[in-house]
Protein backbone atom coordinates (compact mmCIF):
# COMPACT_ATOMS: atom_id res chain seq x y z
CA UNK A 1 0.00 0.00 0.00
CA UNK A 2 1.17 3.30 -1.01
CA UNK A 3 2.15 5.71 2.04
CA UNK A 4 1.43 9.13 0.20
CA UNK A 5 -0.91 8.92 -2.60
CA UNK A 6 -1.87 11.98 -4.73
CA UNK A 7 -5.42 12.83 -6.82
CA UNK A 8 -5.04 15.25 -10.11
CA UNK A 9 -9.14 15.85 -9.45
CA UNK A 10 -9.68 16.07 -13.44
CA UNK A 11 -13.22 16.06 -15.10
CA UNK A 12 -15.57 17.90 -13.73
CA UNK A 13 -16.71 20.14 -16.68
CA UNK A 14 -16.60 16.93 -18.85
CA UNK A 15 -18.95 15.34 -16.01
CA UNK A 16 -21.36 18.52 -16.01
CA UNK A 17 -21.18 18.53 -20.29
CA UNK A 18 -22.01 14.84 -20.68
CA UNK A 19 -25.14 15.42 -18.23
CA UNK A 20 -25.65 18.18 -20.40
CA UNK A 21 -25.75 19.98 -16.96
CA UNK A 22 -23.74 23.72 -16.43
CA UNK A 23 -20.10 23.03 -16.11
CA UNK A 24 -20.17 24.38 -12.71
CA UNK A 25 -22.42 21.94 -11.21
CA UNK A 26 -19.74 19.41 -12.48
CA UNK A 27 -17.30 21.60 -9.78
CA UNK A 28 -20.13 21.00 -7.08
CA UNK A 29 -20.11 17.10 -7.78
CA UNK A 30 -16.77 16.94 -7.54
CA UNK A 31 -16.57 18.18 -3.87
CA UNK A 32 -18.71 15.39 -2.90
CA UNK A 33 -16.32 12.91 -5.02
CA UNK A 34 -13.78 14.60 -3.08
CA UNK A 35 -15.48 14.04 0.80
CA UNK A 36 -16.29 10.77 -0.05
CA UNK A 37 -12.49 9.79 -1.04
CA UNK A 38 -11.20 11.27 1.64
CA UNK A 39 -13.17 9.20 4.04
CA UNK A 40 -12.56 5.97 2.34
CA UNK A 41 -8.87 6.92 2.76
CA UNK A 42 -9.18 7.52 6.22
CA UNK A 43 -9.87 4.05 6.87
CA UNK A 44 -6.83 2.52 5.35
CA UNK A 45 -4.48 2.79 8.25
CA UNK A 46 -1.48 2.14 6.05
CA UNK A 47 -1.79 5.63 3.83
CA UNK A 48 -0.63 8.24 6.14
CA UNK A 49 -1.07 11.33 3.46
CA UNK A 50 -3.18 11.70 0.30
CA UNK A 51 -2.66 15.12 -1.72
CA UNK A 52 -5.26 16.83 -4.02
CA UNK A 53 -4.72 18.97 -6.51
CA UNK A 54 -7.48 21.72 -6.45
CA UNK A 55 -6.84 24.66 -7.81
CA UNK A 56 -3.39 25.46 -9.68
CA UNK A 57 -1.19 28.37 -10.34
CA UNK A 58 -2.62 28.06 -14.36
CA UNK A 59 -6.64 28.02 -13.40
CA UNK A 60 -6.24 31.73 -12.66
CA UNK A 61 -6.48 31.77 -16.68
CA UNK A 62 -10.05 30.45 -16.38
CA UNK A 63 -13.62 32.80 -16.19
CA UNK A 64 -14.06 34.87 -13.15
CA UNK A 65 -17.32 32.86 -13.20
CA UNK A 66 -15.77 29.67 -13.06
CA UNK A 67 -12.60 30.67 -10.74
CA UNK A 68 -15.12 32.20 -8.47
CA UNK A 69 -17.67 29.29 -8.07
CA UNK A 70 -14.97 27.02 -7.85
CA UNK A 71 -13.74 29.26 -4.60
CA UNK A 72 -17.47 28.77 -3.56
CA UNK A 73 -17.50 25.32 -3.49
CA UNK A 74 -14.00 25.44 -1.60
CA UNK A 75 -15.43 27.39 1.05
CA UNK A 76 -18.46 25.66 1.34
CA UNK A 77 -16.55 22.36 1.49
CA UNK A 78 -14.38 23.47 4.09
CA UNK A 79 -16.97 24.70 6.32
CA UNK A 80 -19.13 21.65 6.26
CA UNK A 81 -16.49 19.57 6.66
CA UNK A 82 -14.27 20.99 9.35
CA UNK A 83 -15.87 19.08 12.00
CA UNK A 84 -16.09 15.78 10.57
CA UNK A 85 -12.52 16.24 9.43
CA UNK A 86 -11.67 16.88 13.18
CA UNK A 87 -13.53 14.03 14.58
CA UNK A 88 -12.60 11.21 11.88
CA UNK A 89 -8.75 12.03 13.43
CA UNK A 90 -7.93 13.45 9.78
CA UNK A 91 -5.42 16.64 9.68
CA UNK A 92 -6.03 19.10 6.58
CA UNK A 93 -3.58 21.66 5.49
CA UNK A 94 -4.13 24.39 2.69
CA UNK A 95 -1.00 23.80 0.46
CA UNK A 96 -0.40 26.99 -1.86
CA UNK A 97 -0.53 30.55 -1.90
CA UNK A 98 -3.45 31.45 -0.63
CA UNK A 99 -2.61 34.97 -1.14
CA UNK A 100 -4.68 36.50 -4.20
CA UNK A 101 -7.72 33.96 -2.76
CA UNK A 102 -10.95 35.66 -1.49
CA UNK A 103 -10.21 36.14 2.75
CA UNK A 104 -13.31 34.32 3.73
CA UNK A 105 -11.88 31.33 1.59
CA UNK A 106 -8.70 31.65 3.52
CA UNK A 107 -10.32 32.22 6.64
CA UNK A 108 -11.78 28.80 6.21
CA UNK A 109 -8.89 27.04 4.89
CA UNK A 110 -7.03 28.43 8.10
CA UNK A 111 -10.07 27.50 10.86
CA UNK A 112 -9.65 23.41 9.04
CA UNK A 113 -6.54 23.71 9.50
CA UNK A 114 -5.86 24.67 13.55
CA UNK A 115 -9.17 22.68 14.15
CA UNK A 116 -7.45 19.43 12.93
CA UNK A 117 -3.65 20.71 13.76
CA UNK A 118 -3.10 17.99 16.43
CA UNK A 119 -5.00 15.07 14.69
CA UNK A 120 -3.23 11.91 14.14
CA UNK A 121 -4.94 10.36 11.57
CA UNK A 122 -4.12 11.04 7.62
CA UNK A 123 -3.14 14.03 6.67
CA UNK A 124 -5.02 15.78 3.70
CA UNK A 125 -2.97 18.02 1.51
CA UNK A 126 -5.31 20.11 -0.23
CA UNK A 127 -3.25 22.14 -3.20
CA UNK A 128 -4.99 25.55 -3.66
CA UNK A 129 -2.91 28.40 -5.85
CA UNK A 130 -0.48 25.29 -6.37
CA UNK A 131 2.04 24.90 -8.66
CA UNK A 132 4.76 22.42 -9.19
CA UNK A 133 7.74 24.43 -10.18
CA UNK A 134 6.62 27.02 -8.01
CA UNK A 135 7.14 24.85 -4.83
CA UNK A 136 10.72 24.18 -5.85
CA UNK A 137 11.57 27.76 -6.79
CA UNK A 138 9.90 28.81 -3.24
CA UNK A 139 12.11 25.94 -1.10
CA UNK A 140 15.22 26.76 -3.02
CA UNK A 141 14.87 30.23 -1.65
CA UNK A 142 13.84 29.68 1.62
CA UNK A 143 17.31 27.76 1.94
CA UNK A 144 19.37 30.27 0.58
CA UNK A 145 17.39 33.08 2.57
CA UNK A 146 19.07 30.93 5.46
CA UNK A 147 22.62 31.33 3.90
CA UNK A 148 22.80 27.92 3.49
CA UNK A 149 24.24 25.68 0.64
CA UNK A 150 21.15 23.90 -1.36
CA UNK A 151 20.92 19.84 -0.80
CA UNK A 152 18.06 17.42 -1.82
CA UNK A 153 17.36 16.93 2.13
CA UNK A 154 17.08 21.30 2.86
CA UNK A 155 14.91 21.38 -0.54
CA UNK A 156 12.19 18.68 0.44
CA UNK A 157 12.51 20.05 4.32
CA UNK A 158 11.35 23.33 2.35
CA UNK A 159 8.50 22.47 -0.18
CA UNK A 160 5.17 23.08 0.95
CA UNK A 161 4.48 19.27 1.48
CA UNK A 162 6.92 18.74 4.24
CA UNK A 163 7.13 16.62 6.10
CA UNK A 164 4.93 14.27 3.87
CA UNK A 165 7.18 11.53 2.05
CA UNK A 166 7.62 11.47 -1.58
CA UNK A 167 4.41 10.44 -3.83
CA UNK A 168 4.09 7.02 -4.20
CA UNK A 169 1.12 6.33 -6.37
CA UNK A 170 -0.38 9.49 -8.60
CA UNK A 171 -4.26 9.34 -9.91
CA UNK A 172 -5.43 11.11 -12.64
CA UNK A 173 -8.59 10.89 -13.79
CA UNK A 174 -10.47 11.90 -17.02
CA UNK A 175 -8.42 10.06 -19.30
CA UNK A 176 -5.86 12.89 -19.37
CA UNK A 177 -1.98 11.70 -19.17
CA UNK A 178 -0.20 14.13 -17.87
CA UNK A 179 1.28 15.34 -14.48
CA UNK A 180 0.47 19.29 -14.99
CA UNK A 181 2.48 20.74 -13.01
CA UNK A 182 1.31 19.26 -9.91
CA UNK A 183 4.31 18.01 -7.07
CA UNK A 184 7.02 17.78 -9.60
CA UNK A 185 9.73 17.23 -7.19
CA UNK A 186 7.64 14.72 -5.32
CA UNK A 187 6.62 12.65 -8.08
CA UNK A 188 10.14 11.88 -9.52
CA UNK A 189 9.69 7.71 -8.89
CA UNK A 190 6.03 7.85 -8.47
CA UNK A 191 3.84 5.13 -9.77
CA UNK A 192 1.48 6.53 -12.20
CA UNK A 193 -2.37 5.68 -12.33
CA UNK A 194 -4.89 7.00 -15.42
CA UNK A 195 -8.41 6.40 -15.37
CA UNK A 196 -10.67 7.67 -18.13
CA UNK A 197 -13.50 7.92 -15.47
CA UNK A 198 -14.14 11.53 -14.54
CA UNK A 199 -13.73 12.66 -10.89
CA UNK A 200 -17.30 13.12 -9.97
CA UNK A 201 -17.82 9.38 -10.49
CA UNK A 202 -14.35 8.56 -8.99
CA UNK A 203 -15.62 6.28 -5.87
CA UNK A 204 -13.91 3.89 -3.51
CA UNK A 205 -14.26 0.86 -5.88
CA UNK A 206 -12.44 2.40 -8.53
CA UNK A 207 -10.23 3.51 -5.50
CA UNK A 208 -9.78 0.35 -5.16
CA UNK A 209 -9.03 -0.51 -8.66
CA UNK A 210 -5.95 2.13 -8.60
CA UNK A 211 -4.54 0.60 -5.59
CA UNK A 212 -4.96 -3.56 -6.49
CA UNK A 213 -3.02 -2.17 -9.72
CA UNK A 214 -0.55 -0.40 -7.62
CA UNK A 215 0.19 -3.81 -5.36
CA UNK A 216 0.90 -5.53 -8.27
CA UNK A 217 3.85 -3.26 -9.54
CA UNK A 218 7.46 -3.47 -8.78
CA UNK A 219 9.07 -0.28 -7.88
CA UNK A 220 13.06 -0.04 -8.25
CA UNK A 221 13.75 3.38 -7.75
CA UNK A 222 16.43 3.36 -10.95
CA UNK A 223 18.02 0.13 -9.81
CA UNK A 224 17.26 -3.49 -11.02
Amino acid sequence: MPTHIAFIMDGNRRWAKERGLNKMLGHRQGGIALKKIIEALAELKEIKFASFFAFSTENWKRSKEEVDYIFEVARDFLKENEESLYHKNIKFVAMGDLSKFPQDLVDAAHRAEERTKNNTGLVVNLALGYGGRADIVQAANKVFEKGEKLTEENLKENLLSYPAPDIDLLIRTSGEERVSNFMLYQLAYSELYFTKTFWPDFDKKQLNKALISYTKRERRFGGK
